[in-house]
């Protein structure tokens, strides 16, 4: 065989094996698509917290599961936040259908004795028609933070930001506490800055928050009889607390007081009434300012709702 055919065969040789090669690579590529393929829909119709694992030496291929796994993994956590607001939206209507029946068959009550009885005393009609008013009114006041709540989780509310000097916002809302605390005996402690302290908030969210945390304070911690109420500075914000000495909230609790609805069982004071939604509203106005609110409890010792604003120096 001379060198001319001898090197013909050596082409001839070299592109088969490159051919081969190329075809088993393909094939096996194939294959490794095939069974990820596989995984994916397993995963999407049967296990939707499970990982795509599959061992490849393929760069390529392994970037591409990596970042269908950051897709499944958004896809899970939006699967479960959906899931659980579900879960708390049907609990919250729930409770209040339940809520709001129990006034209106008080007030149902009350309009069927003044309509039987038409010799009722005018002492006694006078009574039953106050009643009836209290009643409605708190029918009307949870009626009116569903809708608050439901306005606010949708972004159908209006709060413009702008700068305000929230030490005079604060004396303002504990001032309007004032015939409540002083009739029920609460020794109040006051620690607002002389000078003025801005910050980038809405006012009437701004008073909206204390309103409920100030309420929620004369409900839980009226064995305590004392409250507090504090504005200070650090570097970048301004923090607002409302506190009190009562039962406090324990740990196990402590997470779901800002939930829907959530309300403590053991609530003994009904000067104030709660619709078990102030909590809730009052987190998502803070957050709708671009603040952040806390809570920390020791029973009998203090317990403190706190919440920033963005500080303006200016």
């Amino acid at each position: 065989m001379n060198i001319e055919n001898m090197s013909g065969w050596i082409v001839v040789i070299i592109l088969t094996v490159v051919i081969l090669w190329f075809w088993r690579e393909r094939m096996a590529y194939k294959r490794s698509i095939q069974d990820v393929r596989t995984l994916l829909e397993r995963i999407v119709t049967v296990n939707h917290a499970e990982k795509l694992l599959y061992v490849t030496g393929d760069a390529e291929l392994q970037r591409l599961m990596t970042e269908i796994n950051r897709l499944l993994d958004l896809n899970l956590r939006v699967s479960v936040d959906y899931n659980r607001s579900q879960i708390a939206m049907r609990k919250m209507i729930s409770n209040i259908s339940h809520d709001l029946k129990t006034p209106l068959t008080v007030v149902l009550g009350y309009a069927e004795m003044l309509d039987g009885d038409p010799n009722i005393l005018p002492e006694e009609r006078t009574k039953l028609l106050s009643k009836i008013r209290q009643k409605t009114n708190e029918a009307i006041e949870l009626i009116g933070s569903f809708f608050s709540l439901a306005k606010l989780e949708a972004n159908d509310t209006d709060i413009p930001l702008t700068r305000l000097e929230v030490g005079e916002l604060c004396r303002r809302s504990i001032l309007e506490f004032y015939d409540l605390l002083t009739a029920q005996g609460f020794a109040v402690h006051i620690d607002i800055p002389e000078h003025p302290v801005h910050a980038l908030g809405n006012e009437g969210a701004i008073a909206r928050v204390l309103n409920n945390l100030i309420s929620n304070a004369i409900r839980y911690g009226a064995d305590g009889q004392t409250l507090g109420l504090s504005l200070s500075e650090q570097q970048d914000t301004v923090r607002i607390e409302v506190w009190d000495r009562g039962k406090g909230i324990q740990e196990p609790e402590q997470d779901k007081v800002f939930e829907r609805m959530y309300t403590l069982e053991d609530s003994r004071n009904k000067a104030v009434q709660g619709s078990g939604l102030g909590l809730t509203i009052a987190k998502r106005l803070v957050e709708t300012m671009n603040g952040e609110i806390q809570l920390t409890s020791k029973p009998y010792e203090q317990t403190v709702f706190s919440f920033t604003l963005k500080k303006i120096n200016y």
